[in-house]
């Protein structure tokens, strides 16, 4: 099974995009793209792109906004792509957590060097240290990737979003172990979220509508009733 790095391109330039969708499929990545910057947070929450290749001339918003958004939750790798070649540009992006920063115009060879470099250094957050980059489960008719960051329920990608593929991986990390609610919230979410199982829920239903084929009858995660929830073995 031929699992492809998916990239985020974030740019309004129809002929840049087109040149960048090239070069990168050209090079067996999987591509998306957005030209404004409420379409790019909508995507990366939905899809949970590998990398992020973000411009910051955006029509509807500066794109140090996108950098920001993703901050709030993820560390996935952004390389700003930008016309801006002034240092106090290049000083911000990279402060509010930006990876890399590359001034148009530049070469393909450097681009797809830059985004090696990210992915090499990328370790998705929830990502447990194990020698293994996948977790089978059920004779492999779910499969976690975390070098990846994705859940393939027999071969396909079920699309998860960044928190649901979190949930997912944690509990596979600890599969036949139940896990508290109150453990899930604080590993996901961090030490500060407060004790309110309701956003656990509404994620869970979602990930048992994406991975089981029954999800009043799940054969991936169980529910312990007021305790939390197990990965089968």
């Amino acid at each position: 099974m031929e699992i492809k790095d998916r990239i985020l391109i974030v740019e309004d330039d129809k002929s840049i995009v087109n040149l960048l969708v090239t070069v990168l499929k050209a090079n067996h990545y999987e591509v998306y793209s957005a030209s404004r910057a409420s379409e790019a947070k909508s995507i990366v929450s939905s899809q949970c792109p590998d990398v992020v290749l973000l411009d910051l001339g955006l029509p509807d918003a500066d794109g140090m906004s996108v950098i920001e958004y993703v901050r709030s939750y993820s560390q996935m790798p952004i390389i700003v792509l930008s016309a801006r070649g002034h240092e106090q540009d290049k000083v911000r992006a990279l402060d509010l957590g930006a990876d890399d920063y590359m001034v148009k115009p530049f070469s393909a060879p450097e681009l797809l060097a830059r985004i090696r470099t990210a992915l090499r250094h990328y370790k998705p957050a929830g990502t447990p240290s194990v020698v293994s980059d996948e977790v089978t489960l059920l004779n492999g008719r779910l499969v976690v990737s975390y070098k990846k960051h994705r859940v393939f329920v027999e071969g396909t990608d079920v699309k998860l979003t960044q928190n649901e593929y979190r949930i997912v991986a944690l509990l596979a990390r600890f599969s036949g172990r139940v896990l508290t609610y109150d453990y899930i919230l604080k590993e996901i979410w961090g030490p500060h979220m407060k004790d309110d199982n309701k956003i656990l829920r509404v994620n869970m239903a979602n990930i048992r509508r994406k991975i089981e084929k029954n999800p009043a009858r799940p054969e991936f995660i169980f529910t312990e009733a007021g305790v939390g929830y197990r990965m089968t073995e």
